[in-house]
């Protein structure tokens, strides 16, 4: 089992490579929720985060708050 320290360490090394590390969701979200074991929580947590409408809401997002801070836009 990881530790805590170990669990940090890995969020710094996201961190440092470019990634947003500070929202990860984790089974016991979905366990908390529903009896299941910890293959299926993932199974859920998968189809939840790699939803097509959760995606794209996410993409929007981005694209207004860069509006928002004022970045131009890169076309395609």
């Amino acid at each position: 089992m990881n530790t805590s320290e170990e669990i940090e360490q890995a969020k710094k090394l996201l961190q440092d490579n470019g990634y947003q590390e500070s929202n990860l969701w984790h089974i016991d979200d979905v366990q908390s929720r529903f009896k299941c074991s910890d293959i299926e929580a993932m199974k859920i947590l998968t189809k939840a985060l790699d939803d097509e409408y959760n995606v794209g809401e996410i993409i929007s997002s981005i694209v207004s708050f860069g509006e928002e801070d004022g970045f131009e836009q890169i076309e395609d």
